[in-house]
């Protein structure tokens, strides 16, 4: 009886590890794809009035900007340079979300890794391993 249950077990254990270890493979193989995705990730962002258009990159880094010849008419420099902050600023914000999204295709769902992503907290990501190490694990 007790051999059977330990072959239950076993079989149980085994399933769960193949299970594992597939989602592990199936990460892995699609990094190099990710990686790539992500090098070549623009978003660009125009001002509300079309005068300037930023391009940033999966990080939110500025890529380029670009100020249209009109702009030069107002020759008001901190109205101009208000406009490049909030449209670099939402295109940085619209890149780190873009980026959000493909990383969280990737990764299994409800994983703690795309819970970081969505919130910034480390505690999502480092939860699993607070929880082992309190329980002395």
């Amino acid at each position: 009886m007790v051999e059977s249950a330990d072959r239950d077990v076993n079989r149980a254990l085994r399933a769960r590890f193949d299970e594992v270890y597939g989602q592990y493979q199936r990460i892995r193989s699609g990094l190099d794809e990710l990686q790539g995705r992500l090098a070549e990730l623009r978003v660009t962002e125009r001002s509300d009035d079309g005068q300037v258009t930023v391009i940033a990159g999966a990080r939110g880094e500025l890529i380029n900007v670009e100020v249209a010849p009109s702009v030069f008419h107002d020759r008001d420099a901190k109205a101009l340079s208000r406009k490049i902050t909030t449209t670099v600023l939402r295109a940085s914000a619209a890149a780190i979300a873009a980026t959000r999204e493909l990383v969280a295709g990737y990764l299994p769902p409800g994983s703690p890794s795309v819970e970081f992503l969505h919130t910034n907290d480390f505690g999502a990501l480092l939860g699993r391993a607070d929880t082992v190490l309190s329980r002395g694990e």
